[in-house]
């Protein structure tokens, strides 16, 4: 769980959310209305948080996708 709140935390200070808003159900582009720019910086600030690298944003829908896959790379 604390790599979803780490990444929480970073959709939050990127998008101006609130905490509640921001689930792993939640869908970054219908509820959080974010653009791919927001995306772009999203995908950069979790691979500076992660050392990870995230080649594409497609099949990240919503926050729970992207927790996974982050922690599938961690795994590794």
């Amino acid at each position: 769980m604390a790599t979803f709140a780490k990444i929480q935390e970073i959709i939050v200070d990127q998008l101006g959310k609130e905490e509640e808003e921001v689930q792993l159900t939640t869908n970054f582009r219908e509820e959080l209305e974010a653009d791919s720019l927001d995306l772009f910086q999203i995908i950069n600030d979790i691979e500076d948080e992660f050392d990870v690298k995230i080649e594409t944003d497609e099949g990240l829908n919503t926050v729970e996708d992207l927790v996974k896959f982050v922690d599938g790379e961690l795994a590794k």
